[in-house]
């Protein structure tokens, strides 16, 4: 086993199998319902999260980690491993990184552990996480692994279109008049991460130019010829995403494909039928 143990939040996505396959450990952040809090992965269900939020008048709350989950895990992995590396999303939506490094301060005279920023989140952030836990099993130093995974952010890059405005609104992400003004013109916004936060790439009429944008995108890294690691992410469109992912593999040869989701509290603040493409080159 590696001294070195990898942990990410749940916004990563990474399916139970794989996070169990590669020694990946794993804190959630919550989704609420009114007065019921679940934690997102283990509580309730992707499929759940999107049959609830039909049922419901309120759009849920989310929240990051309890400290004491990050201190009980550190606790735990401290009897085996020698070193943490904790994998968050950006520290820019939520305050994850922040606790995450609380905790760690709250042990550091029972174990290191590193807190690394991805400044992104779902399956792209899950792409640092797999990585990270390539290179422990290789017996990397964590000074090697962080190296690593800060030089992969040069070469990240991830866009995502929402379907619904209503949800950024709400999350404070745009302001009332861009509201307005992108419902009444059937606006889908083309969103990507920048200094750490979300903001909008272009604005465009239809899902299917938001779409070709961030497909264009995509084809300029992709089209080079070196390897590739691509991720399409839906929320609650598996078939729309599989049909996609389909395209990308006998488009690009070079391209590793996985389809993967907007789960409970990305899915809180995209709304129903988002869709997004992001990649590693």
């Amino acid at each position: 086993m590696s001294k070195i143990a990898i942990i990410t939040d749940s916004t990563a996505y990474i399916p139970k199998e794989v996070r169990i396959e590669n020694n990946i450990s794993m804190v959630p952040l919550n989704v609420v319902f009114g007065e019921e809090a679940y934690k997102e992965e283990q509580d309730i269900t992707t499929e759940q999260f999107y049959a609830e939020m039909k049922t419901k008048e309120q759009l849920p709350k989310t929240s990051q980690p309890a400290i004491g989950l990050f201190e009980e895990k550190y606790k735990e992995l401290a009897k085996d491993h020698d070193e943490i590396i904790v994998i968050t999303l950006s520290s820019g939506i939520s305050g994850t990184y922040e606790t995450a490094f609380s905790a760690a301060q709250m042990v550091e005279e029972e174990i290191k552990v590193h807190i690394f920023d991805s400044e992104i989140s779902c399956m792209v952030q899950g792409f640092f996480v797999l990585k990270a836990a390539k290179l422990a099993g290789e017996g990397r130093s964590s000074a090697e692994i962080l190296d690593t995974l800060e030089k992969m952010k040069k070469n990240t890059r991830a866009y995502f279109m929402a379907d619904d405005l209503s949800h950024l609104h709400r999350g404070g992400r745009l302001n009332g008049a861009q509201l307005f003004v992108g419902s009444l013109l059937k606006i889908k916004p083309v969103l990507h991460f920048e200094n750490k936060v979300i903001v909008p790439y272009e604005k465009v009429r239809t899902e299917k130019k938001a779409m070709n944008l961030i497909l264009g995108l995509l084809d300029e890294d992709a089209k080079k010829g070196t390897p590739i690691d691509i991720t399409v992410i839906h929320a609650n469109r598996p078939e729309k995403a599989e049909q996609l992912a389909e395209e990308l593999r006998a488009k690009y040869s070079n391209a590793n494909v996985i389809v993967s989701y907007f789960g409970p509290v990305i899915g809180t603040h995209l709304g129903e039928g988002s869709m997004g493409i992001g990649w590693v080159h």
